[in-house]
């Protein structure tokens, strides 16, 4: 019998789930309609929820997750939103200032067949809508992320936080492009 993933050392997890990256999958945008649908009935009025993430950007490689990022409105409870995740089998992974995480699709066995990353935020706190317009528009850019993303999941397998780390700088270079190329688009 499996041990039980709240059980697990950050180690052990890095091992069941490492860092792997797959062709670009289209399934991905369904899997996001599909679960966006679930989420309009979880979450307050007015929430935005959008794809994000490398499966939301066109013909590149990714981990076998999909990402979302849901903004609510100001004022929303985030203890209400958490609640009603909770319910619906996410499980809260980190809580920052205004911040929320959550998983789903986790198993003792590793991954479901739709793992899902949820990003729950106040709207406004958006970064990651114009890193992935700015890749979806300049195909050269979004092409030498997603070389950077193969050479760092051989070097970062059993190490996600590293991973993700060491994409920082090249994220934060392009975010900030877009910003300033897209202004107030968001």
């Amino acid at each position: 019998m499996s041990k039980p993933l709240a059980e697990m050392s950050l180690e052990e997890l890095w091992r069941l789930f490492p860092v792997e990256l797959a062709e670009y999958d289209g399934r991905h945008v369904l899997r996001f309609s599909r679960e966006r649908e679930r989420l309009v009935g979880l979450l307050p009025a007015n929430s935005r929820i959008s794809h994000i993430g490398s499966t939301a950007i066109k013909g590149i490689a990714a981990k076998p997750i999909t990402d979302m990022l849901a903004e609510l409105p100001r004022g929303a409870s985030f203890e209400d939103a958490r609640a009603a995740l909770e319910s619906a089998g996410y499980v809260c992974m980190s809580v920052s200032e205004g911040r929320l995480s959550f998983n789903k699709g986790y198993t003792p066995e590793g991954y479901a067949e739709e793992v899902f990353h949820l990003h729950l935020r106040y709207y406004g706190d958006n970064d990651e809508l114009f890193f992935r317009d700015y890749l979806n528009e300049f195909a050269a850019v979004a092409e030498e992320y997603a070389a950077l993303k193969t050479e760092l999941a051989v070097r970062y397998r059993y190490d996600r936080d590293g991973y993700t780390a060491a994409k920082g700088d090249f994220v934060k270079k392009y975010t900030e492009t877009a910003k300033r190329k897209y202004g107030k688009r968001y």
